[in-house]
């Protein structure tokens, strides 16, 4: 099964609660390949691209995050696959 890309924004406390580093130790824990970063805004974005059902896994972990963390909400739009091979922290944009 070839592998699927979503792009995330996630809204909520989610800035300074650990969620960056949490979403990084996630999705190498899943098998995917992406990246996170925080946003001006407050939220926080990633790409995660791997296997439909662990790409659907993570999004269903992020609306958790880790336990400082308050998910108000996540959007998920379909993304194109990249060529990524691991998953990492990128600056704030």
């Amino acid at each position: 099964m070839p592998p699927i890309a979503r792009h995330l924004m996630i809204h909520g406390r989610v800035q300074g609660v650990f969620y960056r580093n949490w979403t990084v130790e996630t999705a190498r824990g899943l098998g995917l390949a992406g990246w996170v970063r925080n946003r001006m805004d407050g939220s926080v974005e990633a790409l995660v691209q791997g296997d439909a059902d662990a790409v659907d896994r993570f999004i269903a972990l992020a609306q958790d995050g880790p336990p400082a963390a308050q998910v108000a909400r996540i959007e998920a739009t379909d993304a194109p696959v990249e060529a990524l091979s691991s998953f990492e922290k990128k600056p704030t944009a």
